[in-house]
């Protein structure tokens, strides 16, 4: 039976980096993965010619200067810049928070003071109060007027509750900028990479083992004598048999559809932030590689409610879940030659960038 110094638990970002730097490090590595193929949820299919991103829209941003150089180092990054709309019934609005928005909204705001003066007005109904919920903290970051049209529909569509229902800790900023600048990103560096994520996941598994549809619970005790150290970056509940209790996520439902015409809607993304539709965005993929190809696909994405036969995407981070997975950490850090590591395994929510910063940080680290 062969012996590896890493077994690798996902193929994912996390999974992906660690096993590179283990391979450069001399080390021997198998990369197992339940799903059928790599690169986790930033999985990208060609289909017609144009890098579908299969798990929803997903733009590489970082202000790292050593991760933007570590991706780049397998493939060419374009200049994509994410400047996604938001449509409200017949209404379209730039997103994120910016002069053309303002100056949409309110026909008389033409200069950042005016638009202050408007949101300022605005926000003046919490004065003096606590916001208690979702609703009141949008309101007294923005106002009444954006919060109902690009944020309360959007939201309560995302999680399925009321905003008032909500916790205020789920918006604690929104994004108002005072310039005509459509850039959603701060950031220094932004692209996509060019022929798709795969692509970038393929470059930084060069040379490792890798086996796909193989589930590590369906043979745990194989696996774990395979290796001298795991690295898991499934779920952390899973991990330890749910003996402390379920930790709750929230999942989504994609539909995707190939389009007889060249160019749907003129967008890579566009936010529905309205009910009069259940979709919470609409994903044009040619265009986040700025494609001229004769067809377009084009993906329909829903948020629905999560239980264990579905994915989960995105974690609860309430009172309730946090302390939970607070408890399943410390069960962890008793797990002498397993390295715990991505979003599901540290119940965290991550950027594409700081999953491989973090991954990069554990292998200068652990690898020895």
């Amino acid at each position: 039976m062969k012996k590896y110094d890493y077994l690798i638990v996902g193929a994912g970002l996390f999974g992906a980096t660690f096993a590179n730097k283990a391979k450069q490090a001399g080390k021997s590595v198998l990369v197992i993965d339940k799903r059928n193929h790599i690169a986790g949820n930033v999985y990208t299919e060609n289909i017609e010619g144009i890098n579908v991103h299969k798990y929803g829209a997903h733009i590489f941003h970082t202000d790292d200067k050593e991760v933007w150089n570590y991706v780049n180092s397998f493939v060419e990054f374009n200049r994509y810049t994410n400047s996604p709309i938001a449509r409200i019934g017949n209404e379209i609005y730039n997103m994120p928070f910016n002069m053309n928005t303002f100056s949409k909204i309110w026909p008389d705001v033409f200069t950042p003071e005016e638009a202050q003066k408007k949101i300022e007005k605005e926000k003046s109904e919490m004065d003096g109060k606590i916001p208690t919920n979702l609703e009141e903290q949008a309101i007294s970051l923005v106002g009444r007027t954006i919060y109902e049209k690009l944020i309360k529909g959007y939201t309560e569509k995302q999680w399925n509750r009321e905003c008032k229902e909500l916790p205020a800790f789920i918006i604690k900023r929104l994004p108002v900028r005072f310039t005509y600048d459509n850039n959603y990103f701060n950031d220094k560096y932004q692209g996509i990479p060019i022929g798709g994520y795969t692509k970038l996941v393929e470059k930084m598994l060069e040379g490792i083992e890798v086996r796909l549809n193989e589930d590590y619970f369906d043979n745990e005790n194989y696996y774990n004598s395979i290796a001298d150290k795991i690295v898991y970056t499934g779920m952390l509940d899973e991990y330890f048999k749910f003996s402390l209790g379920r930790l709750e996520y929230r999942s989504l439902k994609f539909e995707t559809k190939i389009m007889d015409i060249n160019n749907y809607q003129g967008n890579a993304v566009v936010n529905y932030t309205g009910r009069e539709v259940d979709y919470t965005r609409v994903i044009e993929h040619k265009h986040f590689e700025y494609g001229i190809q004769p067809k377009t696909v084009v993906t329909f994405e829903y948020p629905d409610d999560w239980n264990p036969s579905k994915e989960a995407y995105y974690t609860i981070n309430d009172e309730k879940n946090n302390n939970l997975a607070e408890k399943y950490r410390e069960l962890s850090l008793k797990e002498k030659n397993v390295i715990f590591g991505g979003r599901l395994a540290e119940y965290k929510y991550y950027d594409m960038d700081d999953v491989i910063k973090r991954a990069l940080e554990c292998a200068k680290k652990l690898i020895v």
